[in-house]
């Protein structure tokens, strides 16, 4: 029976799963991040192959080629980089037909079955593809600022402290975000958080979490922190339709699905913004919110090219809350 690898990595995480054609999952491997950009070509991939041979191993397959491997990565943003990613996992010879590509895709496949669909993941960082029926793509270069980009939990944790800095010494409009990140940080004023990240007496990682803290604040009616909630749902609601429009769906019934962890935890205030925003440029898109491990998109698009059931399908998505603890909500 042909046998297939899928392979979603990120920037904290790998999830490698192999399975057959009839849509069972055989081994179910978790192993650290695997951005490209982050630890380079070539250890990347290395990585990835260590993590393969340890879910093979697990599986009982043998050193025989896989059918097909369906490798996605965060960082794999250009074709330049799938490219040469592509011929870095090429020369592994883990599958007779191997594929790499952006991790959104992955997300975006596991989140739908329509054949048309868009997919934002707004997580670290934030990202958008699209696809169509016919093969056409919509995609973007997702290097932050650099390329234009905005948001993402990364960027709205800066963001919360900026304005809390500005709010404390006047800069700003008042905030009720100085006094949160503030006791967030175990102290009374910004001031003793800007001294203390600096001189490292507050370690940097606490900040992390600022993110969520953000939508906290304005749950709790600041407009300061809720302006900037707005804005990060207007660039959401901006990716996704710029890319129905590159692909000419606007008019059409296609998927949208919404993913990584800011949207995941479908904060009301964004959330409800997004829908709205999409529903308005687009009537007939179906938004939903995937919480599912993005690597169960590669596991199906390991079964579309192997030309599997639908059966098989439905059975790998039985399968997928088994190794992930999660299910999927369509809104």
């Amino acid at each position: 029976m042909s046998l297939w690898a899928a392979i979603d990595g990120g920037n904290s995480k790998t999830d490698v799963i192999i399975g057959d054609l009839g849509g069972n999952i055989l081994a179910f491997v978790r192993g650290p991040g695997s951005n490209p950009q982050i630890l380079g070509i070539e250890p990347a991939v290395t990585l990835l192959d260590n993590l393969l041979h340890r879910a093979r191993t697990e599986a009982g397959t043998g050193s025989a080629p896989l059918a097909r491997a369906e490798v996605y990565l965060a960082g794999v943003d250009l074709p330049e980089e799938v490219d040469m990613v592509g011929k870095a996992a090429l020369k592994r010879r883990w599958a007779t037909e191997t594929r790499v590509e952006n991790d959104t895709f992955a997300l975006m496949r596991a989140g739908t079955d329509e054949p048309d669909a868009v997919a934002v993941v707004c997580g670290a960082g934030i990202n958008c593809v699209g696809r169509t029926a016919d093969g056409r793509t919509a995609r973007f270069p997702a290097l932050g600022m650099l390329s234009g980009d905005w948001g993402g939990g990364q960027h709205l944790a800066a963001l919360a402290l900026w304005h809390a800095a500005r709010g404390e010494d006047g800069r700003g409009p008042a905030t009720g975000l100085s006094e949160a990140v503030a006791g967030h940080c175990g102290v009374r004023t910004i001031a003793e958080v800007v001294t203390g990240v600096h001189l490292g007496t507050i370690p940097k990682d606490t900040l992390d979490d600022l993110s969520a803290l953000l939508f906290v604040v304005a749950a709790a009616g600041d407009e300061v922190a809720r302006r900037v909630v707005d804005r990060q749902a207007k660039e959401v609601v901006a990716l996704a339709t710029v890319a129905a429009n590159r692909l000419g769906l606007r008019d059409s019934r296609y998927a949208v699905v919404l993913g990584g962890g800011v949207l995941r935890a479908q904060h009301p205030l964004l959330h409800d913004c997004v829908k709205d925003g999409i529903l308005a440029h687009s009537p007939a898109a179906i938004v939903s919110v995937l919480t599912q491990p993005p690597v169960l998109g590669a596991g199906l698009f390991a079964l579309d090219a192997l030309g599997a059931a639908p059966r098989s399908h439905s059975a790998l998505r039985h399968f997928a809350p088994a190794f992930s603890g999660e299910v999927s909500a369509a809104l």
